[in-house]
C-alpha cells in the first residue's frame, strides 16, 4: 500500500513533507473524490487527505482550518492540528487522532457522547456570528437545482416537495461557523473523549443546521440522545426566535429537514449509496407529512 491514489504532483508534495512516509491504511469512504490515508513517517502516526479536481470538500477544510476556527478544538485535543497543505495541489497533512469512530457502534446511540458532541459544538458556533444576508434564498436555490437536476425523486413528489420550499418562510437567523456533517461518522470516542474529525463540509450556516442529520438518524433511534445533546449545547436554537436572529422557528426547522432531505437523496443516487437513498426518501415523507398534516 502506498501513495499511488494520488496524483503526481500530490505524491511530490507529500513526499517533500513527508520524507520516507509509509501508509498505514487507507480510510477514504470511496463516495467522492476525497482520499483519506493514515501514514506513519519518523516514528509519528499522520493523516494526508486529497481531492480531485472536481471535489470542494477539501477546499472547505482548509477555509475551517485556516480561518482559525478549528482552533478552539485544538486546544483541547479534540481536532487535528494541520500540520501541511496546498490548496492548488489539493493535499493535507493532518495529525492523527486517537479514537474510534462511533458511527454504527453502541457509542453512535450512547446519550453521554452526544451531551459531550453538544458542548463541544456550542463552542464551535459561539466563535462568531453574522447576518445572513441572503444565505438562506441559495440554499433553497441548491435545493431547488437538485431537483431539476437528478431523477432520485418521483415527479409527483417533487412537485409537493417545490410547492412546500415555495410556501415556508425563510431563515433569517444569523449564521455561525458550523461543521456540516455533524453525526457519530465524524466523531472519535477514546475512553469517554469525543474528537472532531472532517471539515470538509465547513461553512457558516444557521445553528440549527447542524442538528439535521442527527434528527434524522441517532435521535429517532434514541430520543435520549437528543435531550443529553441539548443539554450539553446549553440550549436548542430550533426554538429560537426569528427576531432575536437566535435561532429559527418551526417551520424554518421544517425548510431545513426538507433541503437536507432532498440533498440526501439526490447526493446518495448519485455515488449510488442505496442505504443511505433510502434515508433521504424516508426523511423526505416525513418532512411532507409534517408540511401536508
Amino acid at each position: 500500500m502506498g501513495l499511488g491514489r494520488l496524483s503526481a504532483l500530490q505524491r511530490a508534495r507529500v513526499d517533500a513533507w513527508l520524507p520516507g512516509a509509509e501508509v498505514v491504511a487507507d480510510l477514504s469512504w470511496n463516495q467522492v473524490e476525497t482520499v483519506v490515508l493514515r501514514v506513519r513517517q519518523a516514528g509519528r502516526e499522520l493523516i494526508v487527505k486529497a481531492s480531485g479536481d472536481g471535489d470542494h470538500h477539501l477546499g472547505r477544510e482548509l477555509d475551517a482550518h485556516e480561518g482559525g476556527f478549528v482552533s478552539v478544538w485544538q486546544q483541547g485535543g479534540h481536532a487535528a492540528r494541520l500540520l501541511h497543505s496546498d490548496r492548488a495541489a489539493r493535499v493535507l497533512a493532518l495529525e492523527w487522532l486517537p479514537g474510534e469512530l462511533a458511527y454504527r457502534t453502541p457509542a453512535g446511540v450512547d446519550p453521554e457522547v452526544h451531551r459531550r458532541a453538544g458542548e463541544l459544538l456550542r463552542r464551535f458556533h459561539d466563535q462568531s456570528s453574522r447576518p445572513s444576508d441572503g444565505a438562506d434564498a441559495a440554499a433553497t436555490r441548491r435545493a431547488l437545482l437538485w431537483l431539476d437536476t437528478s431523477d432520485a425523486i418521483a415527479p409527483d413528489v417533487q412537485a409537493r416537495l417545490r410547492h412546500a420550499l415555495a410556501a415556508l418562510p425563510p431563515i433569517d437567523a444569523d449564521l455561525v461557523p458550523t461543521h456540516g456533517d455533524w453525526q457519530p461518522r465524524n466523531w472519535l470516542v477514546d475512553a469517554g473523549v469525543v474528537r472532531v474529525i472532517d471539515f470538509g463540509r465547513f461553512a457558516l450556516r444557521p445553528a440549527a443546521t447542524d442538528f439535521v442529520r442527527l434528527a434524522a438518524q441517532e435521535w429517532r433511534e434514541n430520543p435520549a440522545c437528543e435531550a443529553a445533546f441539548f443539554e450539553g449545547y446549553g440550549r436548542d436554537p430550533r426554538r429560537g426566535s426569528r427576531a432575536s436572529g437566535r435561532g429559527v422557528g418551526s417551520s424554518q426547522w421544517l425548510l431545513l429537514r426538507l433541503r437536507e432531505a432532498i440533498g440526501t437523496a439526490c447526493w446518495a443516487h448519485q455515488v449510488g449509496d442505496e442505504a443511505f437513498e433510502a434515508q433521504g426518501h424516508r426523511m423526505i415523507a416525513d418532512a411532507l407529512a409534517e408540511f401536508e398534516g
